[in-house]
């Protein structure tokens, strides 16, 4: 079933996406899933040269990736938790987003949390993505909510124990 050029869902619940490689990353493989059962799919870092993140520091690592997702998809860019728990490195604004009408470069701000300095160097594996379907909000305005137990309870209020 077509969605937009030569995007399709296939029988197995695959979703075909449209990518474009740029010069500076015509080298590198395509994302890719590390395993069968990923979720997620690899994305390499397209630097030409090892950069260093110092801590606290963040940049914006180039994919040398544009893709077109096709209509009702977004790709969300999230860390890849090895590089968080070793070296603190972290995606600030994790889950990224990037829309299905944008066709730029796909670039991941990369932040060092940690305490040592961190390189980035030319095909990373630098974060994950996963393409996943959009539901869109329709506002229904009211004059008050139903009520729930919980209430206006929020930031901890129900507590850090199950029992």
């Amino acid at each position: 079933m077509p969605l937009s050029g030569n995007s399709v869902i296939t029988p197995g619940g695959n979703v075909q996406v449209q990518v474009q490689r740029l010069a500076h990353g015509h080298d590198l493989p395509l994302p890719s899933y590390a395993t069968s059962g990923a979720a997620g799919m690899d994305f390499l870092a397209a630097v030409e040269q090892p950069v260093v993140i110092e801590p606290g520091a963040r940049v914006l690592v180039p994919t040398g990736l544009k893709m077109a997702l096709p209509p009702g998809y977004e790709l969300q860019v999230r860390p890849r938790s090895g590089l968080a728990l070793k070296h603190g490195v972290v995606l600030p604004n994790a889950p990224g987003t990037i829309d299905e009408d944008y066709r730029g470069e796909i670039g991941i701000i990369v932040m060092n949390a940690g305490a040592e300095p961190f390189i980035v160097e030319r095909g990373m594996r630098i974060a994950q993505g996963v393409v996943a379907p959009v539901v869109r909000a329709v506002w229904s305005e009211c004059a008050r909510l139903d009520e729930t137990t919980r209430g206006e309870g929020g930031f901890g209020s129900t507590g850090t124990r199950t029992s």
